[in-house]
């Protein structure tokens, strides 16, 4: 699936859910989608323009005085679907700190360690916010139908998070015999 088509099933997806304003619109992708799913804010005004140029979405009078609320029509709910069932796009695999791990002993044991130990502490505050995600959720959405999807989301969220920190602990112990010297070696020499 291409960025573009990406984008546009966010934005309509979002709207699938309930009406909202752009900003709101902007901040459900953030904040709700935000923990599986990122979106450029520079593409979703543009998006959500061209979705209502052909039809998709809606524009209605908002809350507040000349602010609009955008609504998905019966032809954004098709395109939705459309976008829905088309084959999902593996993206490469860019992972930092794997990167710098695999190269750890030009970079020495200290530093992974530290880098380790900042992957796990992120994990477990990670971990917490989805637990609290998931119960401010099923809280104020508890009559929504669209509760058991969005928590099977949550739930792959606390699941990696418990994964970083068990593997965390896993490669410490891994780097644990391994003293902690400054000196690396460079060149290809061995140590």
């Amino acid at each position: 699936m291409a960025r573009r088509s990406q984008t546009e099933t966010a934005v309509l997806g979002a709207l699938s859910m309930h009406p909202m304003t752009a900003y709101a619109l902007r901040e459900a992708i953030r904040d709700v989608l935000g923990h599986f799913w990122s979106e450029s804010f520079g593409q979703i005004y543009p998006t959500l323009g061209a979705l209502e140029r052909q039809g998709h979405v809606e524009r209605r009078e908002g809350p507040r005085s000349g602010s609009s609320t955008f609504v998905i029509t019966d032809s954004g709910t098709a395109r939705l679907r459309e976008l829905l069932n088309e084959p999902i796009t593996a993206a490469p695999p860019r992972n930092g700190l794997l990167l710098r791990l695999f190269f750890g002993r030009t970079l020495g044991v200290r530093k992974c360690r530290e880098l380790l130990l900042e992957a796990k502490a992120d994990a477990e505050r990670n971990l917490a916010g989805y637990e609290g995600l998931a119960r401010k959720i099923s809280a104020e959405e508890k009559d929504s139908p669209d509760l058991p999807y969005v928590l099977t989301t949550i739930s792959a969220g606390r699941r990696s998070a418990e994964n970083v920190i068990a593997w965390a602990d896993e490669a410490l112990a891994l780097l644990g015999d391994i003293p902690a010297d400054d000196t690396t070696p460079t060149n290809g020499e061995s140590s």
